[in-house]
């Protein structure tokens, strides 16, 4: 065996140039590939992280009971919330928890009203991470124990005719399922880029909701931030232990749409990425099939010889795996300097763009591509691997040859 790969190899660099067409075609493809899995990773660290972050936190803890009525926005007070934080603050991933009131209600000025969801927060620990406190475009963000004051989106505001400054009227359930009212200023305008994420959320302070909703030193949730959107799968289980008793429960169980998202876009890029991959494995089917016509007396001669067919099958077979690894090392190569060189630049600028609806808001401006080395050596395998394949028809052409035939063959 050790003989034919020496011989496959001597024989790739005999037609260097047939081997440099071959390889470039699987450079390319591997580099493509490599550059849309980091673009398409890129994407989903910024679009779920912020979206995750837009809807409530990668983790949030609740009372027994609200998992099965979570679309009705329960008011179910939390035991002991602030030993609830504590225990959030203990793990290593969690960069912030934060206690919260959620719940529905309805914004009316004047003739118009719209229904929003009302997310009672504490300022000074959700600012940091607020997605919404970063994008202020009228007012400030909310300010620990503020009264009546509210955070409202700009398509929101201009839905109902209001600016900073203006008061309006907030109409919810409270504790005890009686209709609260409340008459609040705007003191702040965000602004995503979407029109129904700033259409969705009004935010009020912590304390004037306990005020509001007959719900003294209470919270409905403990909404938790990590490190990275998908380290959830460590800390729930850390959290329902030292947590027995309350609802844990990660982004994915309460918005299952935004990982139905996440599936449909990784089916659109394994797609993508096989068809990549097709295209550079027709190309090198073809070069094998060239090398096997323009080689026919060199089988004859080798068959003369008394090699056998299943030997000749090797070579040949052989030739095309050692293209292919060369290949795929050379493109993973290439592909890992791209996305370097893209992320030294600071990553793909998309503020030329104009908006394309919530999934370039929850993006951003700019996209920066994330490579692991899975993803390169899982690729690069590949490619490797279907760069033999592709050589299989070849090979069992060549080794069908009958010696006497080939040798006459012009």
């Amino acid at each position: 065996m050790g003989k034919i790969i020496k011989l496959a190899w001597r024989n790739m660099w005999r037609n260097w140039r047939r081997t440099a067409i071959a390889l470039v075609a699987i450079v390319l493809g591997l580099m493509l590939l490599l550059l849309l899995t980091s673009v398409i990773a890129g994407s989903d660290q910024a679009i779920f992280g912020n979206a995750v972050k837009v809807y409530g936190g990668a983790v949030q803890v609740h009372a027994p009971g609200y998992r099965e009525r979570a679309n009705r926005h329960p008011l179910l007070p939390l035991q002991d919330p602030d030993a609830v934080v504590a225990a959030a603050l203990a793990q290593p991933t969690v960069i912030a928890a934060a206690q919260r009131i959620h719940t529905g209600g309805i914004l009316v000025n004047g003739g118009e009203s719209r229904p929003v969801a009302i997310t009672a927060i504490q300022p000074s620990a959700e600012a940091p991470i607020s997605i919404q406190a970063a994008n202020v475009v009228a007012g400030r963000f909310l300010v620990d124990g503020e009264g009546d004051a509210i955070f409202i989106g700009q398509a929101l505001a201009d839905e109902l005719g209001v600016t900073v400054g203006d008061r309006i009227t907030l109409l919810a359930h409270g504790k005890y399922e009686t209709m609260r009212q409340r008459t609040m200023t705007i003191i702040g305008v965000y602004a995503l880029g979407s029109p129904d994420l700033e259409k969705g959320t009004a935010f009020i302070t912590l304390n004037e909701a306990q005020s509001l909703f007959n719900m003294n030193d209470q919270a409905t949730e403990v909404a938790i931030s990590l490190a990275d959107v998908m380290q959830e799968t460590s800390v729930i289980p850390a959290l329902q232990a030292a947590l027995p008793g309350y609802e844990v429960d990660s982004w994915k169980t309460l918005k299952p749409e935004i990982t139905e998202t996440m599936a449909t876009k990784q089916m659109f890029v394994s797609v993508i990425g096989l068809i990549v991959i097709l295209i550079a494995s027709i190309g090198i089917l073809n070069l094998q099939l060239m090398a096997v016509f323009e080689r026919t007396r060199e089988m004859g001669v080798l068959a003369a010889l008394g090699m056998k067919g299943r030997q000749i099958m090797a070579l040949f077979l052989a030739e095309g795996a050692l293209i292919g690894v060369v290949g795929a090392v050379l493109g993973s190569l290439a592909g890992v300097g791209v996305v370097f060189l893209i992320r030294q630049m600071g990553g793909i600028n998309f503020s030329s763009v104009g908006s394309m609806g919530e999934v370039t808001a929850l993006m951003g401006d700019h996209l920066m591509p994330a490579l692991t080395l899975a993803d390169v050596i899982g690729r690069g395998v590949i490619v490797a691997v279907i760069a033999a394949l592709a050589s299989l028809y070849p090979a069992w052409q060549a080794a069908r040859k009958e010696p006497a035939t080939a040798l006459h063959h012009v």
